[in-house]
């Protein structure tokens, strides 16, 4: 099968092409959304770090600040800094190795404000006129990178849901491409089950040490949390224990080995079915999964999460139904619980959806603008 993408100088293909306006510091936040408001045609990310992150976090953030900049659904990018927080230099560079143009406005070197919003308007407007013309070109779906995610669960989102995800992933890895899913605090008493698809002894250490990480950083702060999870929302939907949750959670991965284990901000860069080690919360993870370079991501919920993503489009699935015609605004397909379909027929009604959605189709999420507020996921202080 294929799709028609964006084919960019360095060979990756994206599904979307638009000017990247990336803040590399929380400061810089509403500078970026200034020059992206006067740019029809840009998109922006914004975030609370970048700044008092020390050492390993610090790290994190630079890594996921620059391959969000390297993603493919981005044909040029314009960075926006403070000043104060430290040269963005090697954010830059990381960005420039993909061959897309990348420019850099800095509020303290400029003199201002107003003056970094007229610069970076001229900029990002210069940039989208030379990007504009590129075609989408005919591309095989082993290019695919998919981010799976899910959210706001309900009972029927393990029956049905989060399965045919997985179904749909097991044929992206069969084409030849990629499927990466995540959220850490949501394998928790599933570890020896995915230990039984890891590649290597060292994948499965691995995800042993991510998941016994996520439950140590509880219990600083004095929570169980397999206690405290799943939510007040997860349990009135129907679900009792985190075990029940993890369960359901991890079949959206379907059925195929797992390679690696992906750190957040990391770039996926062989083919084959990755875990990420991201969180539940929805902005957070989002942006996990756009790091890894996936070109789009499919987002199951049971009783409705409407969060997307600034330039990564995220197709929402329910298997609910009434949540399908309550909140018909953010859910793009229905799985019906009382379908008798086979799993595979879920699956493959997903991914031509999916292969839509890469082609140009607009999701929810897209036409309703809903992607404003993603953020970074980092384990420290912040001093």
């Amino acid at each position: 099968m294929s799709f028609r993408g964006y084919v960019r100088p360095n060979g990756d293909v994206g599904v979307r092409n638009y000017v990247g306006i990336i803040s590399t510091v929380a400061r810089a936040n509403d500078i970026a959304r200034w020059i992206s408001d006067r740019v029809p045609g840009s998109a922006t990310f914004v975030h609370q770090q970048g700044c008092g992150n020390p050492g390993s976090d610090a790290t994190l953030v630079r890594r996921t600040l620059s391959n969000l900049g390297a993603h493919p659904n981005l044909g040029a990018v314009l960075l926006v800094s403070l000043g104060c927080e430290g040269p963005a230099d090697d954010i830059r560079e990381a960005i420039a190795k993909t061959g897309k143009p990348v420019e850099n406005v800095v509020l303290q070197k400029i003199g201002g404000a107003s003056k970094a919003v007229e610069e970076g308007g001229r900029i990002a407007r210069g940039m989208l006129a030379a990007i504009s013309g590129q075609q989408r070109e005919e591309i095989d779906d082993s290019h695919l990178i998919i981010g799976v995610k899910c959210g706001a669960s309900d009972t029927t989102q393990g029956i049905v849901a989060n399965p045919a995800i997985g179904a749909m992933c097991d044929m992206v890895v069969k084409a030849g491409g990629t499927c990466v899913f995540g959220e850490t605090p949501e394998m928790l008493g599933t570890e020896h089950i995915l230990c039984r698809r890891a590649e290597s002894e060292q994948v499965c250490k691995r995800i042993c040490e991510i998941v016994t990480d996520v439950e140590k950083r509880a219990g600083i702060l004095g929570v169980d949390i397999r206690g405290a999870n799943p939510s007040r929302g997860n349990i009135a939907a129907g679900l009792s224990t985190i075990e029940e949750k993890s369960l359901g959670a991890i079949v959206k991965g379907g059925t195929t080995t797992i390679r690696g284990v992906l750190e957040h901000g990391e770039r996926a860069t062989g083919k084959g079915l990755y875990l990420i080690d991201s969180p539940g919360q929805e902005p957070k993870a989002v942006t996990a999964l756009a790091a890894t370079g996936a070109q789009i991501i499919m987002f199951a919920t049971g009783i409705g999460a409407p969060q997307g993503f600034p330039f990564v489009p995220v197709i929402k699935i329910t298997a609910n139904p009434r949540t399908a015609e309550h909140l018909s605004e953010h859910i793009d397909m229905l799985v019906n619980v009382f379908s008798d379909a086979p799993m595979e027929e879920h699956g493959r009604r997903l991914y031509a959806e999916m292969l839509s959605v890469a082609s140009g189709h607009t999701t929810k999420a897209e036409a309703l603008g809903y992607s404003g507020y993603p953020d970074i996921w980092v384990s420290g202080t912040v001093f």
